[in-house]
């Protein structure tokens, strides 16, 4: 059989072309996040009609499922509550989390911050959080592990933290941490009001700017991991049970995924050696556990370099003056 003389030169291109891109896909290290919510059943369930929020917590967890995250997701208690007492139907909404796999964890009572109350009102927060998440969890056999503070807030002073962290440990409690933390909450502002509004191009650009302003966060706090650890941690991510995540939570997952990452447990986020490090921040602000750890060792203002901050367009919709 007689060979091509260009035969050999190509076969030997495509080789090392293959084997370019063989190389290039063994440097890649798919990064890790564990995705959570707070506020459940919905965020504001102080305003919506138990309706709406059915229907938007039903969406939402479709594309929790459909996305194969496995989520954990943080209660209020008192959002259960029609005119102080519990509501069924409510009670209901929150079962559709926890039938559809999705870990609850306890959020306080009230989402009360840890910095404006006594301790021991704190306490009472977190026991009157539990009531209809310990029901509903015995009855599938499970039991409570996660806590997260309201406000990312912890106290201000080291008395106050340490005491809450002692209590939480004897009542059985993980706090949950967030390191990619974000002002989500001025983009679910902006949103609600667009929709109001009936503007859909209005809707539109702050869906869009939403995925494009999270890329940005994520991407400002992977450089502070990789500044702080020398290396991509288990990354832990919050968001809200709301309407924008409702519409706009698998085109965040595209993104994140686009950003090569693979979904995780926060049990499984956990596990990374990063979450023993020291935290005594104490200050009247709830920040990333990323800058707590950060704060703790010493980091001058250098360190945290620019922080992406919400447009001032975002910010208007949402009738905030500022971020």
């Amino acid at each position: 059989m007689k060979i091509s003389k260009w035969f050999i030169p190509v076969l030997f291109a495509l080789l090392l072309v293959e084997n370019c891109f063989a190389q290039e896909a063994g440097v890649v290290s798919t990064k890790k996040i564990a995705v959570t919510f707070d506020d459940l059943p919905f965020n504001r369930a102080r305003s919506a009609s138990n309706e709406e929020m059915k229907m938007h917590v039903e969406k939402l967890i479709a594309k929790i499922k459909s996305e194969k995250i496995p989520a954990t997701a943080f209660m209020n208690e008192d959002k259960l509550e029609v005119n102080g007492q519990r509501d069924s139907v409510r009670v209901n909404i929150l079962k559709l989390w926890l039938n559809a796999g999705v870990e609850l964890g306890n959020h306080t009572y009230s989402h009360k911050s840890a910095n404006k109350i006594p301790v021991e009102d704190y306490e009472q927060e977190i026991l009157k959080g539990e009531r209809t998440i310990k029901e509903l969890l015995a009855e599938k056999g499970k039991k409570l592990r996660y806590f997260r503070h309201p406000f990312l807030q912890t106290g201000l002073s080291i008395e106050y933290k340490t005491q809450i962290e002692k209590f939480l440990s004897e009542h059985g409690y993980i706090i949950a941490p967030v390191t990619f933390d974000n002002a989500e909450w001025a983009y679910s502002a902006a949103y609600d009001n667009a929709i109001k509004s009936k503007n859909d191009s209005l809707i539109s650009a702050v869906g869009s700017q939403y995925i494009d302003y999270m890329k940005l966060k994520i991407r400002y706090f992977e450089n502070q991991t990789q500044k702080l650890f020398g290396r991509q941690i288990n990354q832990i991510f919050l968001i809200h049970s709301n309407r924008i995540n409702s519409d706009y939570f698998d085109k965040l997952c595209e993104m994140i995924r686009g950003e090569n990452y693979e979904f995780i447990s926060i049990e499984e986020a956990l596990k990374d050696e990063a979450y023993k490090s020291p935290d005594t921040f104490t200050e009247n602000n709830g920040i990333s556990w990323l800058h707590r750890w950060a704060i703790t060792q010493g980091k001058e203002k250098d360190f945290f370099g620019v922080d992406p901050r919400v447009p001032e367009n975002i910010l208007k919709i949402a009738g905030l003056d500022s971020e």
